[in-house]
């Protein structure tokens, strides 16, 4: 079961150094961004503690929040405060999605961090690929990110534990991602993350969280937006690289 309700509390570990800083985190979409009108009425449908929310409501963009987890979303809401931005959010599923928004409401829908992979299966991913379509305005632009599963799967099940220290807030901490491959595409698989920080009197201080994931083919994901009446543009997925971005188009 996925909730994030320990990871989400020291989730800024697991942020880059580069992306730690709303307005740094938002520039790193700045081709996709460039696409959209300054006010734009965006969502984030998978916003985690916020950076991207409040670093697209920095640049006078419309924003709203949602993430499956409610401690991501009270994050988010902290995170808007300290910069005094508004940002709507609330806790809401990707199938939930159409009960809050009506359709066409969005020029943009961001799902990254990697989240997609958290949706229930083939069936699970396609609904969450179609409560995101319906938001969007014709000519709107999904853009989402990924990990590249076809690589994660060849390095098979194994502990990663990373080589050097994150320091966040004064503290320093090791991340370390225990993988479990399942023997099948369509199997669960599960990530378990853990973040040992390293407290000021020399104890250890861990939280960790099993999540649940479903992985999928660069070229599965590609039919499936197309079945949700979504055209992708931009598709940055390479042989041996960790991560992609696809940015797609309602038609």
């Amino acid at each position: 079961m996925t909730s994030y309700n320990e990871l989400g509390e020291v989730y800024e570990w697991l942020i880059s150094d580069a992306k730690l800083s709303p307005v740094e985190f938002a520039a790193s979409f700045d081709d996709a961004l460039g696409l959209l009108p300054s006010d734009a009425h965006v969502l984030d449908c998978s916003c985690g503690t916020g950076q991207l929310s409040v670093g697209l409501a920095i640049r006078g963009m419309e924003v709203a929040a949602t993430d499956a987890s409610e401690v991501m979303v009270r994050r988010t809401q902290e995170l808007a405060q300290e910069f005094g931005t508004l940002v709507r959010t609330l806790r809401a599923a990707w199938e939930e999605l159409p009960d809050h928004f009506d359709d066409g409401t969005f020029d943009a829908i961001f799902c990254v961090g990697n989240s997609l992979h958290h949706a229930d299966g083939a069936s699970g991913r396609l609904g969450a690929l179609q409560s995101m379509a319906r938001l969007l305005r014709r000519g709107g632009r999904l853009v989402l990110t990924s990990r590249a599963w076809e690589l994660v799967r060849a390095r098979g099940s194994r502990l990663d534990i990373a080589d050097r220290l994150v320091r966040r807030n004064g503290v320093d901490a090791v991340v370390i991602y225990r993988w479990e491959i399942a023997p099948h595409w369509e199997d669960e698989h599960h990530i378990e993350i853990a973040i040992a920080q390293l407290d000021g009197d020399g104890a250890v201080r861990v939280r960790s969280e099993l999540l649940s994931c479903w992985p999928y083919r660069n070229d599965e994901l590609a039919a499936e937006l197309r079945l949700v009446g979504l055209r992708t543009e931009v598709n940055t997925f390479s042989l041996g690289a960790e991560n992609y971005t696809v940015v797609a188009s309602k038609v």
